[in-house]
Parts: C-alpha cells; structure tokens; sequence
C-alpha cells in the first residue's frame, strides 16, 4: 500500500516519538513498510518475486502473475540479498527465493524496513535490539534500546537517552551522544542534537552544522543534495553544506531520477536540481520518480504521470507505489494487485 513520507504524516510520528522514549523497538529510520509495499531491486540480480495478498495470506509472484510461493503467511515483505521476512502467528523469520524457511518464524519484532541490509538484520529480543546474519546467528547481541539498519557499514544504536553508531563487529565507533540518528546515505548521516538536524561523516566529524528543523524525518542524501527545512520553508544543501536550492517551498522530499518533488501552497510538483519547476504544483499528494514514472494523487485518486508532467496512467486507485522492475503495486482498499506501465493488470487488486 502506498505510504506517505514521514512529515506528511505527523500524527503518527508524534505516536513514534513517544513510543521510542518508553522504549518501543519502532525506529525512526524510516516509516514501517506495508507488507503490500512493491518489490525493491535484488541485490543478486536474480529475477525479482513479488509479495501478494488474497483471502487474508501472503505469497508471491514472479512477473508474469504465476506464483511461486504458495500464499500460506499472515504477512509478508519484499526480498533484499535473497531473503525475505514472512511472519506466521506474530512471529517473524525469513525465507528464501525458493521458499524454504531459512531463519524459522521466532522474533516478536524485526528492525524497520525488515529486510536485510548488507547482511545483517536489527531484531528484538525481549526489549533489546541485536543482529542476526543470513544464517540466523546473533552476530551481535541484543544490547541496544532501538537500531537502524546498517548503511555504508554502520548502523546507529541508541545506549540509553543517546544515539550512536557500531560498526559490523558491534564496536561503537562514534559514542552515543545525539538525540536521534539516521543512517548514512553517500557518506553523511542525519543527526540530532536537542531539535536540530546536521549531518556528520562517518570520524563523526560534524560535516554540516545543526542548524535544521525541527524535523522529525528521514531525509537522507539522495544525487548529492538533501531536503532540509529553515524558519518553516524548504531547500536544499550539498554536502558542503552550501544552499542550492533556495528555502521557499512549503514542503520537499529527495530526489530521485534528477527530480524532487516540493510542495507549493497545499499542491505538489517537482524540481530540478537547479531549482527550476518543471512540473507544476497541481497535485494533492506525490512520490518520487522510479523507472521514469511517479505516482500521483489527482482529488481522491492515485495515478502515474512521466517526466513532462504528462499522466500516463490516469488517477483510478485508491492507493499507488512507485514502480520497480517494471511493475507497480495499486490498490482499491483491499488486498493490492499489480500493473504494468501499460496499465494492464499482472495481478488483480480486490476491490
């Protein structure tokens, strides 16, 4: 199902801030992912399953609408370096692209987004957070108050009121001494210190000052430049920090295929990295650009337009995601299905 970015829905980030003061596994790396959500590209290059839903079980696809995995789960996610997370009765495991259950269904919770990053897994045990590998083994120990998943090699855990950042070896490798912590994305990494954003290297040097925010959003770097917010408008700065993008919008998120979508007012459009708008502001709600297309919302409806603003796909679904390996994840309400960029259903929502 499609997901909104993080500050367009603040209400359930104030429920996501408290949950992590009493100690709540939820991370702010990002949003929880719908177990509907669209398939990300595999690591492996292999040819890439997606999860399905039909009468309350989840199994899934190949591209042609076959399935390969009977649908036997309460839910199940995307693969990410050949595994996937499936949960049986409340409990999550993994298995594999043949279907074999590689890490059997036991953990009461799974690190946000739940899949596997560069080969290791944030789960909980009890109210702590450690690290699984492939195999299933706990390579480091159920230790931490709330994790992210490792990105460029670390990972930030918080140690009590304070986040900081391990290595794969469990070494802390910059102390714990922000009041939020994001992964690192071409190098940088958000930090928080009381209510504003900067970004440091991965010495912890602090590259860009906290000068930003408040915001309680994941915005990484994304092509080189990071949405950020000052005095209540948006731009963008480069990795030196500079300004590129003026603080004039309402609203921004990254960018993605040379666009970024910004908002103007109450509607939604896209820039350049200029700062040039090359679609205009006439949309209730956007997402960013994958494989030339982005999902937009027109009065109630979802629907695709290309980069020349042209919609390609007319609004008709209560719910879109981005496409991925030529296919998108649309919706009425029900379980999801999936269109080509043709429109043609590979797999039929319920409606």
């Amino acid at each position: 199902m499609n997901l909104r970015p993080l500050h367009s829905a603040f209400p359930l980030l104030l429920l996501v801030i408290a949950c992590l003061l009493l100690g709540s596994p939820t991370l702010p790396q990002t949003t929880t992912p719908s177990a509907a959500a669209g398939p990300k590209p595999p690591a492996n290059g292999t040819v890439p399953l997606f999860n399905v839903r039909k009468d309350g079980k989840f199994g899934y696809i190949d591209k042609t609408g076959k399935i390969v995995i009977p649908l036997t789960y309460d839910e199940a996610y995307d693969f990410q370096e050949g595994l996937a997370r499936v949960e049986i009765g409340g409990k999550a495991g993994f298995i594999d692209r043949s279907g074999k259950v590689v890490i059997p269904p036991q953990y009461d919770r799974v690190s946000t987004p739940g899949s596997f990053s560069e080969g290791l897994i944030g789960v909980t045990v009890g109210y702590q957070h450690g690290f699984l590998d492939k195999t299933g083994k706990m390579v480091i120990l159920p230790q931490y108050y709330n994790s992210g998943p490792f990105s460029e090699g670390l990972a930030a855990v918080r140690t009590g009121p304070k986040w900081g950042y391990i290595d794969k070896s469990g070494r802390m490798v910059i102390s714990p001494q922000y009041d939020w912590a994001f992964k690192f994305s071409e190098g940088l990494a958000g930090v928080d210190v009381g209510e504003k954003r900067g970004w440091i290297d991965k010495t912890g040097q602090m590259v860009i000052p906290p000068l930003y925010g408040p915001m309680r959003v994941a915005l990484d770097f994304h092509e080189g430049l990071v949405a950020v917010e000052l005095d209540e408008k948006w731009g963008f700065l480069d990795k030196t920090g500079k300004t590129v993008i003026p603080f004039k919008f309402d609203d921004a998120m990254e960018f993605s295929e040379g666009l970024a979508a910004i908002q103007v007012g109450n509607k939604w459009g896209f820039v350049n990295k200029t700062g040039k708008i090359v679609i205009k502001p006439r949309y209730r709600e956007v997402e960013g650009f994958s494989e030339g297309l982005a999902n937009v919302k027109v009065d109630s409806k979802w629907g695709f337009i290309d980069r020349a603003g042209k919609i390609v796909i007319e609004p008709q679904y209560d719910w879109a995601d981005g496409f991925s390996h030529g296919l998108a994840n649309v919706g009425f309400g029900g379980d999801g299905g999936y269109i080509d960029k043709a429109g043609k259903y590979i797999w039929e929502p319920t409606k």
